[in-house]
């Protein structure tokens, strides 16, 4: 549907004023400590930021999915990570459950789905090709056999998981998108784009091509997440434009706008008997709301940045979130009382050998979420730091690296990691999995660099 000029005027306006909202609160929040919040349980292994999260229908077990090119697998019960699953090209966007929790699927900026075992440890059973972009989203069908893929090459996809094979290309999007949702039943779909609407398709019980069915309106720029309600009558969408929008699915309209949030919203959930709904966004901020009554009944403030992934437990009475912060904290939602909950890495995770109040250690500290430092430490999301000036790039037994360091003749020195900070992985090790992040100072490389050095040397390992 066309845009008239005055709804295009409008949202360029719109764009332009949401920049600086987005720019502010990002620098802001790294600079202030937000209020303490009832986090149960915190969960750290990952290093970027997590970006999707699902629950095992038992509730026992998650998995979240980073920006580190990452999927981890969670005990909830301990809080352990069970397995590192690595064999994405890029940063991981979304991740999904299937197979009553046995299987998972993910989505990746290297432009794939990927099917994985979790039975195994994790095994790789199948990659999904077709898109010609980064992949932000994906869902599949309650019985686990249809998935559907939401592409920034302005596609959405639908696969049959059984068959390892692509069905049909949906290309009814005007730019991005970024958010897929399948229907309880299993007959419908919602996707949602860059270009600020939502379209329903129904899924033909002989397996036919999708059919749009509507057009929804409302949100003033992108969509982000969607999600149906029990029933299948309404559903719920999470966009830049600050809101969180309930949607009558009969008649294509919007119920209501729901506003609690400074800037962007990135994520919406809803519990599983349909009382509920969680968003997140950009100001760190999770609501909670009333959906009879529209209305925030509670708010969390423990994330120290953006909350991007969301995901309600099977008995509602708790939810995870995560985000740029790079923790999947575990909410109580019945107590909703502050316990409190610190956003730093715990000081056990950092070594006592060299000075801990210096500007190294601190640097270090969000090294020390993927990384360990110590003979027994092993490997997280990252390989062991332990010995690692003089070591060969890759040649750590056991992790599963990326072809360009496994083969790589590169070896760690003072030199080459500080190349690696100053010019980031894809300009210093193009192709390697490790997260694109850079350390522009000079003097914060050096800092680092020092200190990771009096470690490796009080353990006896420095060269």
């Amino acid at each position: 549907m066309p845009v008239s000029p005055s709804r295009s005027n409008s949202r360029t306006r719109f764009a332009a004023a949401i920049c600086a909202r987005v720019l502010a609160p990002l620098a802001l929040l790294n600079l202030a400590l937000l209020a303490a919040a009832p986090a149960q349980a915190e969960l750290r292994g990952h290093g970027g930021f997590v970006k999707s999260i699902a629950v095992t229908p038992d509730g026992s077990r998650a998995v979240s999915a980073s920006f580190d090119y990452s999927i981890i697998l969670w005990n909830l019960a301990s809080q352990e990570a069970i397995e590192v699953l690595d064999d994405h090209e890029g940063a991981v966007n979304a991740v999904v459950l299937l197979g009553q929790g046995r299987k998972a699927l993910s989505a990746s900026d290297d432009g794939t789905l990927r099917l994985w075992n979790l039975d195994d440890g994790g095994s790789l059973l199948h990659v999904f090709t077709g898109h010609t972009g980064k992949v932000a989203g994906v869902a599949v069908t309650p019985d686990g056999r249809l998935a559907a893929s939401a592409g920034w090459d302005g596609t959405v996809r639908l696969w049959d998981i059984e068959g390892r094979k692509q069905l049909f290309v949906l290309d009814e999007h005007r730019a991005n998108v970024n958010a897929v949702a399948f229907s309880h039943d299993g007959r419908h779909l919602l996707t949602g784009s860059y270009d600020s609407t939502i379209r329903s398709f129904e899924l033909p019980a002989d397996g036919s091509e999708p059919r749009l069915a509507d057009l929804m309106e409302g949100h003033d720029f992108g969509v982000n997440s969607l999600a149906f309600l029990p029933g299948d009558r309404q559903a719920i969408s999470a966009s830049v434009d600050e809101t969180v929008r309930l949607w009558d699915l009969e008649s294509g309209t919007e119920l209501a706008a729901l506003r609690g949030h400074e800037g962007p919203v990135f994520a919406v959930a809803i519990s599983p008997d349909g009382q509920w709904a969680a968003s997140a966004g950009v100001d760190g901020t999770i609501n909670l709301w009333t959906i009879a009554e529209r209305r925030i009944v509670a708010s969390f403030y423990g994330h120290s940045q953006p909350v991007w992934a969301l995901a309600f437990t099977p008995d509602g009475k708790r939810l995870l979130s995560a985000g740029g912060d790079e923790v999947t904290r575990l909410w109580d939602l019945e107590s909703r009382s502050e316990i409190g909950a610190s956003d730093a890495v715990p000081d056990a995770a950092v070594p006592s050998a060299a000075e801990e109040d210096s500007r190294g250690a601190e640097l270090f500290r969000k090294c020390a979420a993927c990384h360990t430092v110590t003979a027994d430490g092993g490997n997280r999301a990252g390989p062991t730091l332990y010995g690692v000036f003089g070591r060969r790039a890759g040649s750590i037994e056991g992790y599963n690296y990326s072809d360009a360091l496994e083969h790589s003749d590169l070896v760690w020195t003072e030199e080459t990691i500080d190349r690696l900070f100053d010019l980031g992985p894809d300009g210093f090790t193009p192709g390697s999995k490790m997260p694109l992040q850079r350390m522009p100072s000079a003097e914060d490389r050096e800092d680092l660099i020092a200190y990771l050095k009096g470690i490796t040397a009080a353990k006896g390992t420095a060269r």
